[in-house]
């Protein structure tokens, strides 16, 4: 399961994604993450789907990679579906009625919403930042983004460093996660039979290598970073500037109309729009 975790790791490409300035997909993500969340009414959440998978089609990566980046998140889907489902009451005849079992039509419909909304968030967020943005790309765009702070003394530059350094080890510690098992497993070590308590007794030969290689490789990368006189953000230049097109402007208008949308088709039910382009062709 952890070999498919994909968050964190970067594809390099030439898309449109790619190309477009780091700085400018930090606050497409961030109209994203609004216009997925507000969409309440079918048309709405259609609109924000539509848009998902335009993203999908725009960056360039993999349609299996981004399978195997849902993949360790097919327990928690099917339980909040699941959860929906079964614990939305309706108003009118359920359409399903077995013992304590109830279901209603707002039940589904809201298990659906619910399912697409995740599903939204996870891949659209995977190819705005992890999958088309490289970690030194996305520390400069927070921190240029968050440029304002420095002048009530924020420490912008040491805040973006740190989120690009976690970004940047996770696939690394995953991989270490898996070698460790594998380890375990040759000295025959059980990890899948038991109650819950022997399962989680039986991670303890797991966390503890982890967490000593963990505080193993922040001790190296700090060592490094004080061999080469890291000092923070103060007087440091840029290697590659980074540099917005017209091109990246459009893509930011389009994104947030499509949000003010979003928020005026939240009113609006399907049948009314079929009734309003009946009125009109």
């Amino acid at each position: 399961m952890l070999k498919d975790v994909t968050f964190g790791q970067y594809y390099p490409g030439n898309s449109l994604l790619h190309r477009t300035d780091p700085r400018i997909k930090m606050l497409i993500l961030i109209e994203y993450l609004v216009l997925v969340l507000v969409a309440n009414s079918e048309i709405a959440a259609l609109l924000s789907l539509a848009f998902t998978v335009f993203l999908i089609a725009v960056s360039g990566v993999r349609f299996g990679i981004l399978i195997k980046s849902v993949k360790p998140l097919i327990f928690v889907l099917a339980f909040t579906a699941i959860i929906n489902l079964f614990f939305t009451v309706g108003e009118g005849e359920p359409l399903l009625n077995w013992g304590f079992i109830t279901i209603y039509a707002n039940g589904v419909r809201n298990a659906i919403m619910m399912l697409l909304r995740l599903l939204s968030l996870v891949l659209g967020t995977s190819v705005l930042i992890s999958f088309t943005t490289s970690p030194l790309e996305l520390t400069d765009a927070i921190e240029a983004l968050l440029s304002p702070l420095k002048k009530i003394k924020v420490p912008v530059h040491e805040f973006a460093m740190m989120m690009s350094i976690a970004l940047r080890f996770i696939p690394t510690l995953i991989e270490e996660t898996n070698k460790i098992i594998s380890a375990q497993k040759a000295r025959c070590a059980d990890f899948e039979s038991g109650n819950l308590l022997k399962r989680i007794k039986a991670l303890i030969p797991i966390l503890i290598p982890l967490f000593v290689s963990a505080v193993r490789r922040a001790e190296e990368l700090a060592d490094a970073m004080e061999c080469r006189c890291y000092n923070g953000g103060e007087g440091r230049t840029k290697l590659k500037v980074m540099k917005s097109r017209p091109a990246d402007y459009a893509f930011l208008l389009a994104v947030t109309v499509l949000t003010v949308a979003v928020f005026f088709l939240n009113n609006i039910s399907v049948s009314e729009i079929i009734n309003l382009c009946k009125a009109i062709f």
